[in-house]
């Protein structure tokens, strides 16, 4: 998800957190239109830190993939050099 989509998610999520407030202690929607701007930039900030969290989180599970990948190709090739030394095929008897 584009970091744009993220924030405005999130800022959007944060204005109907506010109009969700207001609403339920019945008043006015649109009084101190301050706040829902704080709302929505305070929400908007979380959404960003999120996009953050999630472009570092997938940059070190893609590192661990490789990491994998490396360790099992290595041991891999151990098994089949042990296998190719140790054990001794059928027509050795």
């Amino acid at each position: 998800m584009s970091l744009f989509a993220n924030v405005l998610g999130f800022s959007l999520f944060g204005l109907a957190a506010r109009l969700g407030q207001l609403g339920i202690q019945k008043r006015n929607l649109f009084d101190n239109m301050t706040a829902h701007a704080v709302s929505m930039g305070a929400w908007g900030a979380f959404g960003y830190f999120a996009w953050q969290w999630d472009q570092k989180a997938g940059g070190i599970i893609a590192q661990k993939k490789l990491e994998l990948a490396e360790r099992r190709q290595a041991r891999q090739e151990l098994e089949e050099e042990f296998a190719a030394t140790h054990i001794p095929s059928g027509s050795e008897h």
